[in-house]
């Protein structure tokens, strides 16, 4: 059992940024030697931290092996905690260059295709415009399990996720979340295609056509399997599966396609591609995008320039509930 570590005496004065920075450097690769070439020092050297971390807190920080070193539980809880301070530094000097040049930073965003294909763009053309000196970098992350991995890892700074309920109830302890607008699913066929010309379509006259559907656990694909069970019909086996939406804008606008995408997407496709909304009467549920956060993490000013123009554009995209997969 680990003996009393009292903070001024062992810990105060004798940890180091640069002993931290070795401490995470073993951890991330697993091994003192390729973190001394990862370092520039010695192996000796990086063991030599490693001990005098473990005499200072009184416990085994790795598990040293043949294949090279693992956390130990205690070590594990020291990663974490050295992780958010460095992150908080790294934030520091983010604030510190914004404080010094105005509007001026990185800001690391992840979401998925169907984010990035209609509301994640309007986002970034109001950012650039209102502030033209910050920059972005977007990840493509998978929302259905909302296990946000990077925004854990802090190697995102926020996602833009689209929730499967109303209310994040699932969504794990260490994130949080702010609902911006409610997204809907739309049918959509291209224009030349006969479908598009018709007033009315019921569910099951589509049963045989080829459909563009995303896997089966994601939001619009689950709604239209619904719509066809209710129906008493087997869900179309002529299917194309992918994320992809430059695949599906594009087949669908042969005209021998159809398929199901998020109306944020498709007002921004609708007139490039030449799609167009089938007029069917189907229940809609709502389908909320949300900015998600880690909790407790301190965002930078920049990022919150972010936030703010993704609430402004989101105010543009609230429109009212329908009970059709048509759009107005």
């Amino acid at each position: 059992m680990a003996s009393h570590i009292h903070w001024e005496r062992n810990i105060g004065r004798r940890f180091q940024l640069r002993e931290l920075h070795v401490f995470f450097t073993v951890a991330d690769r697993g091994s003192m030697a390729k973190a001394a070439v990862e370092l520039g020092i010695t192996q000796p050297s990086v063991s030599a931290v490693i001990a005098s971390l473990e005499t200072s807190l009184g416990v085994r920080l790795f598990d040293r092996g043949p294949g090279g070193v693992e956390p130990t539980p205690f070590g594990r809880a020291l990663l974490t905690r050295v992780q958010a301070a460095f992150d908080e530094l790294r934030q520091g000097v983010k604030d510190i260059e914004f404080l010094s040049e105005a509007n001026t930073g990185e800001v690391k965003v992840g979401c998925p295709e169907s984010v990035a294909a209609g509301f994640l763009p309007a986002v970034i053309n109001l950012l650039s415009q209102q502030y033209p000196r910050v920059s972005l970098v977007v990840a493509s992350v998978d929302t259905p399990t909302l296990d946000f991995r990077e925004l854990a890892e802090r190697k995102l700074d926020l996602v833009l996720a689209r929730l499967a309920t109303p209310e994040p109830k699932n969504l794990p302890a260490d994130y949080a979340a702010e609902i911006l607008f409610d997204d809907q699913f739309c049918i959509v066929a291209g224009e030349r295609s006969p479908w598009g010309r018709l007033r009315k379509i019921d569910i099951a006259d589509l049963a045989e056509e080829p459909w563009i559907v995303t896997p089966p656990d994601t939001p619009g694909t689950s709604w239209i399997a619904d719509a066809f069970r209710a129906r008493g019909v087997e869900f179309p086996k002529r299917c194309i599966t992918t994320y992809s939406a430059h695949i599906r804008n594009n087949l669908i606008a042969t005209g021998r396609f159809v398929g199901t995408m998020p109306e944020s997407a498709f007002d921004l496709a609708a007139g490039r591609f030449g799609l167009k909304a089938l007029p069917l009467e189907l229940p809609v549920p709502r389908w909320p995008i949300a900015v998600v956060t880690l909790r407790n993490r301190i965002l930078s000013p920049v990022v919150n320039l972010c936030l703010e123009c993704a609430r402004t554009v989101a105010k543009t995209k609230v429109k009212p509930n329908r009970r059709h997969g048509g759009v107005a």
